[in-house]
């Protein structure tokens, strides 16, 4: 069975990549349960730019398989913020309802809609090389947080084509239209490709 790394701490993260890509093939182990307390500082400007910088620290330490994803929500209105600093908008140790406070009330200062997308940056390092998929799902913010099924700013995003937000979609709906969701589904491909799964 061929182990691959996850290279993040986040247990929602981890739960999505292991429905889009769980395989007999493959072990999924997150970073923090082989290395706990190792934290990759995120130094890119761009998602693409820190899901390299995690993969290709983790791959170097232990030359095992690796995927790391840089993820975040980018507003219209706000000139793209949060962007690579989504997770650490509210400040470090913010809980995920407080950076949604904060980012309705910054949108609240313009006029509706508050058009913004998701960007999923993936990369998978292993000794075949480095290969790098995006996702990105349109859509707009929403005045209130709704729903419960989703992590970090779901609560308030409502997807493309529909009238809900991405929290109150069901696991199997989020994963097939989110951004991780596309992102993984081209790495999916590639992994098929390399018969790992």
């Amino acid at each position: 069975m061929q182990k691959i790394i996850i290279a993040t701490t986040n247990q929602g993260k981890v739960k999505e990549i292991s429905e889009l890509i769980g395989s007999e093939k493959i072990e999924l182990v997150m970073l923090s349960t082989i290395a706990p307390g190792w934290e990759i500082e995120e130094t890119g400007l761009t998602f693409e730019e820190n899901s390299f910088i995690k993969a290709k620290a983790v791959f170097e330490r232990f030359e095992i398989p690796v995927i790391a994803d840089d993820s975040g929500l980018c507003v219209d209105c706000l000139g793209g913020k949060p962007g690579v600093y989504s997770a650490r908008y509210a400040g470090y140790g913010a809980s995920a309802a407080e950076r949604n406070i904060k980012l309705l009330n910054a949108v609240a200062k313009f006029d509706p809609p508050y058009y913004a997308r998701f960007i999923c940056s993936t990369t998978f390092i292993s000794n075949d090389g480095i290969k790098v998929f995006e996702g990105i799902l349109e859509g707009m913010i929403t005045r209130e947080q709704a729903g419960t099924n989703g992590f970090g700013y779901d609560p308030i995003f409502i997807p493309e084509g529909f009238t809900t937000t991405l929290a109150s979609l069901s696991a199997i709906e989020k994963n097939r239209v989110s951004h991780r969701g596309r992102a993984l589904r081209k790495l999916q491909e590639y992994l098929i490709e390399l018969s790992l799964i």
